[in-house]
């Protein structure tokens, strides 16, 4: 159990949890079932904060945690559900994107292919937009959460043989982490990329491209080479005086592909015992039997392609992989002289044109399905800016004015209504500039909006002024979220706010009261909390005069 996780920054928080998805990926079930445990935790710990992106990273740390150990797997769907709605709702973009790619990995292994296709569809067309850096995270950690996103979605399309637009997106995934990346960060992206080179060799070979097929493997073996130095200051739990070609399965199996000898022997033995999972265990399979083929130890190689085979007989998470083992079984069993395999072969080599071809037509299903979400979230977004405050992104005034409505011919009682007005705002345009202020704008409504909870509104009303609207909330229960709220504001670093503050006037709607009435009333709430100083929450009840 972490010690007194309440004194540890949100920064620690993350740092933990990120040390226990290398712990779970990369030890046995003891380990991997202590580590679920801490993240839970750690997770329950960030829930009780309340900020937003962190709950998300955390949701994602118990989610991939549960996904690479045996037993836990279905205790990620509500992980995932939660991390899918929590971003949606707080418009976490990317954390969002990479929920789908998560989900995707997670279909694989319930063997659901054409759900996990629609997945990554969906996080694809999401990171494909013109996206927006988060106002309220520095560059350096915007880079990071990015960099992720397309790294789950590049492991995910991988995994499917998508391997062209799996390259693009880990390009991508390159760009991000080239100027704000840690070690760790790097040491994965690095494996990720070595992985996807050899299994796009090993599908290019199944079609006779062996040219080419080695070009990829010799690019394996460069960029597994180049893992060496950010491995020693990674999070993989490994030792730091012996080489990662030792310790991880796919980066030695790479350099045994490149140029197979009897010298790299004695490391794939080693790193066939250490092979926890299906990608592993095949690639690490294939290089070893193709070792001991130049060696004439033919059936030492068979042993070991079929002893794998078995080991994988009900795991569905790399289907494209599966194919280049059995492939790859048949092969070395004609030049063993099997007959029957031999024919056998014949037959498996006469289908992968039309392998290759269902392979072109999933890529091409892929495409699809992102370029039709693609035009759903655009539509999406036309038919909300009509509703939509550009600067902000909150509704604006016209999609407040359709709410209180709603809401008032509803009779939803208790409800509580704010004004929010900025302290100290006209100062920001006047000393700094008006872009300056719209920054202001921008991360102050941002941190209204994640300080309230899903089911409150928080529109701009104009200018420097917003309203919050807060159905089945008692005006206490607003008073004091909307103080949390002040509290959030006043908190931010000063080049985020340039030292503005909320003023906040909140009242409990009366009935047969129109909304116009309602906004004067929380209007002259909110000058009594600026006569009063500023940056503090004014409430009124009934006929009752303001409150500080």
């Amino acid at each position: 159990m972490s010690p007194a996780l309440h004194e540890m920054s949100d920064a620690w928080l993350v740092g933990r949890a990120q040390e226990l998805m290398a712990i779970a990926q990369s030890s046995h079930l003891a380990d991997q079932l202590d580590a679920a445990s801490e993240v839970d935790e750690i997770l329950e710990e960030a829930q009780g904060r309340g900020e937003p992106r962190i709950v998300a990273q955390l949701l994602r740390a118990a989610a991939v945690v549960r996904l690479v150990t045996p037993g836990l797997v279905d205790l990620s769907d509500p992980l995932l559900d939660e991390m899918l709605a929590h971003t949606q709702r707080h418009g976490l973009v990317v954390l969002e994107a990479e929920a789908h790619a998560l989900r995707g990995r997670r279909f694989l292994l319930g063997n659901v292919e054409d759900k996990a296709l629609t997945e990554v569809a969906r996080g694809l067309a999401m990171l494909e937009e013109g996206l927006t850096p988060d106002p309220v995270l520095d560059k350096r950690t915007w880079n990071r959460l990015l960099a992720s996103a397309l790294q789950s979605t590049g492991l995910v399309l991988t995994q499917l043989g998508v391997f062209a637009l799996a390259d693009e997106v880990l390009a991508r995934a390159n760009e991000a982490i080239r100027e704000s990346a840690g070690p760790h960060q790097i040491y994965v992206h690095l494996l990720n990329r070595t992985r996807l080179k050899i299994g796009w060799g090993l599908r290019i070979e199944r079609v006779d491209n062996f040219d080419e097929a080695m070009a990829h493997f010799a690019m394996a073996s460069a960029i597994a080479k180049a893992v060496e130095g950010p491995f020693r200051e990674s999070l993989h739990p490994g030792r730091r005086d012996r080489s990662a070609a030792d310790q991880v399965p796919v980066i030695g199996a790479a350099h045994a592909l490149a140029e197979p000898s009897s010298g790299h022997l004695d490391r794939l033995w080693t790193l066939l015992e250490l092979s926890m999972y299906a990608r592993e265990l095949i690639i690490v399979a294939i290089a070893l039997a193709r070792c001991l083929e130049t060696e004439q130890r033919v059936d030492e190689g068979l042993k070991v392609l079929s002893d794998a085979r078995k080991r994988l007989e009900h795991d569905t998470s790399e289907p494209t992989l599966m194919l280049c083992l059995v492939r790859e079984f048949a092969r070395l069993s004609d030049t063993a002289g099997e007959e029957t395999v031999s024919a056998l072969q014949s037959y498996a080599t006469a289908l992968e044109v039309e392998l290759w071809q269902m392979q072109e037509a999933r890529t091409s299903t892929l495409i699809t399905r992102r370029d039709h979400e693609r035009l759903t979230r655009a539509h999406g977004a036309i038919a909300q800016q009509a509703l939509q405050d550009p600067l902000t992104g909150l509704p604006n005034r016209r999609a407040l004015d359709e709410k209180m409505a709603t809401l008032i011919t509803g009779q939803i009682y208790p409800l509580s209504i704010a004004l929010v007005d900025l302290d100290g705002f006209k100062v920001v345009n006047d000393r700094y500039s008006h872009a300056e202020g719209d920054d202001v704008l921008r991360v102050i409504a941002s941190t209204l909006r994640q300080a309230l909870r899903g089911d409150d509104m928080v529109a701009r009303y104009g200018g420097d002024e917003f309203v919050v609207l807060l159905p089945g909330a008692p005006l206490s229960a607003a008073q004091a979220a909307l103080g949390r709220a002040v509290d959030a504001v006043a908190g931010l670093p000063l080049d985020l706010s340039r030292g503005v503050t909320l003023s906040v006037g909140v009242i409990s709607l009366r009935p047969r009261e129109t909304a116009n009435q309602a906004l004067s009333r929380a209007d002259s709430a909110m000058y009594v909390a600026k006569r009063q100083g500023g940056s503090q929450v004014a409430a009124v009840a009934g006929e009752a005069d303001p409150e500080a």
